[in-house]
Parts: structure tokens; sequence; C-alpha cells
């Protein structure tokens, strides 16, 4: 049976409003208005207002109105089956929604030397006392924008005198090489005849051993040339190389340590030298609300500190 006049859904609806779902839907269950006003806290006259507008909506009549009784038509009863089905899922929705835990992330940049050679290897560290925490690392020699890139944290590998925030620790350098080559260096003087392993330097520099200064200047070498050179982009590369002994390599500390101390590379001349360079903490103002990442810059600065007591 259809409603006569029915009113027409407003202008770019598709569906009746919710409200008038709930209230259907408890009513179709009860089949009692008054029933179903007590489970809403809404009157009784509510409720009935709102299913005569939903069938004016509709154009059709959802219950028989019986003395002191109510019936559910035929049209009432498929709208109840898809109304008690759309309400199930999406309770079952926004329970999951509920139980799920909130996205925990610490975003991070950081140089590539960096990332491979000091803040992985103690990661694990972190991610084992925040479990629900996700890291996302991005190692690259490009200084991102940390609120455009959406960073928390970043980790400036800079010159002391342009650092911003909190320092990490400094720098200093200090030939390396495989044990394997240790025993052919004396002195200084016998790097003449190894292979120097070096990395690009930007094209406005001259300087093919730039990342050698600072040592080669202290020790009074700056005319020193070795036998030939193996040239890389990435840092790292430069120190796998090392490693595999294929020539001597200019040791970032404290980057290295680790591979000093469990042998794979060996200092044949004591003498580190300061860089002058240091790796600074920088914050985006999106770290401030989240917890995760300040606790991620603190074990940062606790991780520097042990590991300069060590």
């Amino acid at each position: 049976m259809r409603v006569e006049n029915a009113k027409p859904l407003p202008a770019g609806a598709e569906l009746p409003p919710l409200e008038l779902l709930r209230s259907f839907e408890a009513a179709a269950r009860t089949l009692s208005f008054t029933q179903a006003a007590g489970e809403l806290f809404l009157t009784q006259s509510a409720v009935s207002r709102q299913i005569q507008q939903l069938e004016a909506s509709l154009g059709v009549l959802l219950f028989e109105r019986r003395h002191r009784a109510l019936a559910l038509t035929e049209a009432g009863a498929v709208l109840q089956r898809a109304v008690v089905e759309s309400l199930e899922r999406l309770r079952d929705a926004t329970a999951r929604l509920r139980a799920a835990p909130m996205l925990r992330q610490v975003a991070i940049t950081c140089t590539p030397g960096f990332a491979s050679f000091w803040l992985i290897p103690r990661l694990s560290r972190f991610t084992a006392d925040h479990p629900r925490v996700d890291v996302r690392l991005s190692a690259t020699l490009e200084v991102l924008d940390l609120e455009r890139s959406r960073i928390d944290v970043a980790v400036r590998f800079v010159p002391i005198e342009r650092g911003t925030g909190p320092a990490l620790f400094e720098e200093s350098v200090i030939p390396l090489c495989a044990p394997s080559i240790a025993g052919q260096l004396r002195s200084p003087d016998d790097l003449v005849d190894q292979t120097l392993l070096t990395i690009d330097v930007p094209k406005h520099s001259e300087a093919p051993t730039v990342d050698w200064e600072p040592w080669l200047e202290v020790m009074g070498l700056t005319e020193l040339r070795m036998k030939n050179s193996l040239r890389f982009t990435q840092y790292t590369d430069a120190v796998g190389a090392a490693v595999a002994g294929q020539g001597v390599v200019i040791g970032r500390l404290p980057l290295l340590r680790d591979l000093l101390e469990n042998g794979s590379l060996v200092a044949p001349f004591g003498t580190d030298v300061a860089s002058r360079r240091a790796y600074f903490i920088e914050s985006s103002r999106r770290a401030a609300g989240n917890a995760d990442a300040q606790d991620f810059v603190r074990w940062l600065r606790a991780e520097a500190e042990a590991a300069q007591r060590s």
C-alpha cells in the first residue's frame, strides 16, 4: 500500500536520516512505538512522528496500525531485514575500529652513513621498548624539509658552526684499513703505496681528498698523494671496500667504532683528529605533538652518551 501525498527525500539525499532508521528498527523489533521510545529515550509521539516521516519519504506504509498493536507490512519486513543487516555491519565495523590501536609512527631522516653504521645497529633497542611504534627512516644526503616531508626528527651532519638543535656528538677522523693491509703501514708516509678510498666531492671543490683534509692537515701531509684511488658516491661503499682490503679509507668516528671493536677495520696510526663537524638533532613542529617522536629524541641522546662513555 502506498502513502498518499508522499513527501520526497531532500534534494541530493539517497538514504533516510539515520535517526529515522534507528526508530524504525526499534519499533519493528518490539512492534511497539511505546517500547521503542523507551529504548531511545524519546516520547511515544516523537517515535510515531519519525515513523510517519519515514513512511512519507519512502512512499509506502511500514506498519499496520491495529487496536493497541502494530504489525509490519510486507514493505516493512523488507526494510527491517535491510536495516538490521546494515546496523549490524556498522556496529561490527565501529567495534573493530575502537579496538584497533591508533597508528603510532616516528619519521626520521639522516645521512646513509649515520643510518648504516650507527643508527640501524642500535634501532632494535628503541623498537623493543616501543613495540607499537612504526619507525620510518629516510636515509639520504638530501636535506629534506621536515614539515613538507612530514618528518618528525632529522639528524643533520654539518660543520659545528652551522649546527642547530641539540648536538648528538662531534666527529673525529682517522685512516682505517683491513687487518691484511695494516702490516704495510708503519708510518703515515707509507700511505703513498696504498689505494685511496674516497667519495666524490661537490663539483665546485677541486680537492680529491676533501674527506681526508682534517687528518692530513694535522699530520702535516697536505701534499700526500697515494698510489691510486677508488672513488664512490656513498661513504658506505668506501667503507665496504676498506673492509674488503681494497685500500685505506678515512674513518669517521664514532660512526665506525663498532667496525674497529669487532676487528673488521684497524687504525694503523692510532691518531684521530677532530673534523670540525658534528651531528645535530632537529625536530619538526609536528614532533611537538608526537610523544613517540619525543621519546625517540631522548633515546638518541641517551644512546650517544652511552657510546661516548664506552
